[in-house]
């Protein structure tokens, strides 16, 4: 089973979302998970209704409760299952620099005075690969790290990781860092990254919409982490919404006598009947309009399924919530996305 999930997707997919979602539905039964942030957007926080996250661990939510407690008991962790917990991180890229000085050079002093000269901030603004390295670097070591008894700290970690268009590159950037660095610490820490990311341990989830751009973003993007020997993991299709029309209606549309039967069915709700003028004329016309579109983007999006299916892993689908996301509902995804089955 995997132990760090890193989730990515095309920009508008809800990923972030999603992450957080996936940290909750893993918080389950005494589970620890941690919530990684690396772009900076404090998009975690907002999600969970809490103050900006700081650069240190910090519990944030419990797991979702078990199957049958109520709204409110999800909200605070209860119900017959024993909760887990979520932790948060946002990772600051210079201060994982200042880590990385202490842990491999002991730096110490010296370390804080090159942030205060401004070195830091320039080396990691003309090197932005080195950036990828420290964010990776320290998800990678919060998968690894054990308590004084040899277990690990974290069940699992979630990563709210850069855009579908740059996920290879940010998780291959240890790669081209141990090539270029050929021995020493650098080279040490840089292959010990991607033992990890490149292990069962890892799967890179990718987050799309039905619709062609989000697909073709994540088509193009599996076939690039493939080719780059990283573990893809599954597609999770968010922000479905349900068919209003079953096939037997959606037939009925593309048929000649459609009007007609709108019209009958109109007179039968008590709108009078499908006379010239008359209030259930004026309402035919728009409505058959308003089903046609919507038929129309059920094709589309049953096509743009069947490419996602063509790819060749497990999807998971997640609902539109029409009231938008807030505590609640990212709770609600949770436990949608545990039905699926593991993730």
């Amino acid at each position: 089973m995997s132990r760090l999930h890193v989730v990515s997707g095309k920009g508008g997919t809800g990923k972030t979302t999603v992450a957080a979602a996936l940290a909750l539905a893993l918080a389950t039964e005494g589970r620890r998970t941690l919530l990684v942030e690396v772009e900076g957007r404090q998009g975690i926080a907002q999600l969970f209704e809490t103050e900006a996250l700081p650069y240190e661990e910090r519990k944030i939510a419990v797991g979702p409760a078990s199957e049958g407690a109520s709204r409110s008991d999800s909200v605070r962790g209860g119900g017959g299952r024993r909760a887990g917990e979520v932790h948060a991180l946002a990772i600051d890229a210079e201060r994982a620099l200042l880590d990385y000085l202490q842990m491999f050079y002991k730096l110490g002093s010296a370390g804080r005075a090159l942030k205060k000269l401004g070195a830091i901030d320039f080396a990691t603004t003309i090197a932005p690969g080195l950036r990828d390295v420290l964010l990776t670097g320290k998800a990678c070591e919060a998968v690894r790290r054990k308590d004084k008894q040899g277990r690990f700290v974290y069940d699992a970690v979630v990563m709210d990781a850069p855009p579908t268009g740059r996920i290879t590159r940010f998780l291959n950037v240890n790669d081209e860092v141990a090539g270029l660095a050929k021995i020493g610490p650098i080279h040490n820490q840089a292959q010990a990254v991607m033992r990890v990311l490149k292990s069962p341990e890892t799967a890179v989830h990718l987050v799309t919409l039905l619709e062609e751009m989000p697909v073709q973003e994540t088509a193009d993007g599996v076939a690039e982490l493939r080719a780059a020997g990283l573990p893809v993991g599954g597609i999770v299709i968010n922000m479905t919404r349900p068919a209003l029309l079953d096939n037997g209606d959606l037939d009925l549309l593309a048929a000649r006598g459609a009007r007609a039967g709108v019209a009958k069915a109109l007179s039968q709700a008590g709108l009078g009947g499908a006379r010239r003028g008359g209030l259930a004329d004026r309402l035919i016309d728009p409505l058959l309009e308003q089903a046609r579109e919507h038929a129309e983007r059920v094709e589309l999006e049953r096509a743009e399924h069947g490419e996602l299916t063509a790819i060749g892993l497990p999807t998971y689908e997640l609902e539109l919530l029409p009231e938008g996301v807030d505590l609640a509902g990212l709770y609600q995804l949770a436990r949608d996305l545990r039905k699926q089955g593991p993730i």
